[in-house]
């Protein structure tokens, strides 16, 4: 493994702009899509042999029936509701524990918030019985929303406004071409179609972009290496911005802590821990270098950066008492400069830009908790 030092040190080529696998998702959070520029996925398309591995038969005829009812592409019903739980196997309580609700406020298997679905919640399964924890009753009413938000006249507006981002409707319209079986990808050779890691096609994507390791791992949860602790994996089931932030991270990790990543993160020696944050938000397309030159965002900015909460994947803890400090947390991992003896993994006894286990929120500051839009 190289280290990032040696990275860094060659120059500020190789960290030069975002990594390719989000170029289309710079505009993450903030994206303004045109009337008329949305996709017009074909309705009728059968399930690919992924789709058919993937998702479980109940929740596939659920995607096909509401599809059906309300004129839609159910490969995009589906692709949400692998985005957002998993088809109803994602572990978090909010996706299928009756009542339970993410920071955000949103619940059940296709996430809906209370007003959203207040109006737009119906009885899918006709058990006289609204319930958004109940997944034909979610799944048809993110159909019914769909149709309401115009989706048959322009999906990418109307998958926009169930998750205001950009990168959510990449990876949406993502997923439902691997559903539908695209012709440009072969069922028969897809690296998903075993549930494994993305395998060749993002790996070669990535190596052209970095010198650092890229390894996958399956699920949607980063990972230390067992080989080497310095190292995070890449879940396979993650949204490809947040791969790209693993990626981000493991290109800065054991630099010194310091301030030569201010203003500018690209190709410094060291990094303190505000500059790390501005380097991963920009190296994954999320935020635009110039606006991180030009603002400069020091720790305690990010008290205020973002939306309130923690994120599905990413979240941003900051303090300005008793000291200036931020870390973010990543698909589950860490990525601190201060250990400050909270760190049980391996890296525990290192201060310095590493990977750490997310065990629990350090004790010692009173922490402002903020997202980036959409994530």
């Amino acid at each position: 493994m190289r280290r990032a030092g040696a990275l860094a040190a060659a120059g500020a080529g190789l960290l030069a702009g975002p990594l390719m696998v989000v170029a289309a998702l710079a505009a993450a959070g903030g994206a303004t899509l045109e009337a008329g520029g949305g996709s017009t996925a074909p309705q009728s398309a059968s399930p690919s042999g992924i789709a058919q591995r993937e998702i479980p038969p109940q929740a596939l005829r659920l995607y096909w029936e509401a599809a059906r009812r309300y004129g839609l592409d159910w490969a995009i019903l589906a692709a949400i509701g692998r985005i957002e739980c998993d088809h109803g196997r994602d572990p978090d309580p909010s996706c299928a524990h009756e009542g339970a609700m993410n920071a955000a406020g949103a619940g059940g298997p296709m996430q809906f918030i209370a007003s959203t679905w207040a109006r737009y919640g119906v009885d899918g399964d006709g058990d006289g019985r609204i319930d958004r924890w109940d997944q034909a009753d979610a799944i048809f009413a993110a159909a019914n929303y769909l149709g309401a938000s115009g989706a048959r006249q322009d999906y990418r507006r109307a998958i926009f406004a169930y998750n205001h981002a950009g990168w959510y409707v990449e990876e949406v319209e993502r997923w439902a071409a691997r559903y539908r079986g695209s012709a440009s990808r072969s069922s028969s050779v897809d690296p998903l179609a075993a549930g494994v890691a993305e395998g060749a096609g993002a790996d070669v994507r990535l190596r052209t972009e970095t010198a650092t390791p890229v390894q996958f791992v399956a699920g949607s949860g980063a990972t230390l290496s067992p080989i080497d602790g310095r190292v995070a994996l890449i879940p396979a089931g993650a949204p490809s911005v947040v791969q790209a932030m693993i990626v981000a991270g493991n290109e800065l990790a054991q630099l010194p802590y310091g301030p030569g990543g201010h203003p500018d993160p690209r190709g410094a020696l060291e990094e303190d821990c505000s500059s790390t944050i501005n380097y991963v938000l920009y190296r994954a397309g999320v935020r635009p270098i110039a606006e991180i030159v030009h603002d400069n965002p020091l720790a305690q900015d990010y008290m205020r950066w973002g939306q309130p909460g923690p994120g599905r994947w990413v979240t941003i803890y900051s303090a300005t008492s008793p000291s200036d400090h931020t870390f973010m947390t990543v698909a589950g991992l860490r990525l601190d400069t201060s250990h400050n003896g909270t760190d049980l993994g391996p890296n525990r006894d290192e201060d310095g830009l590493w990977w750490r286990i997310f065990d629990h929120i350090p004790s010692w500051a009173h922490w402002s908790v903020r997202h980036p839009p959409g994530l």
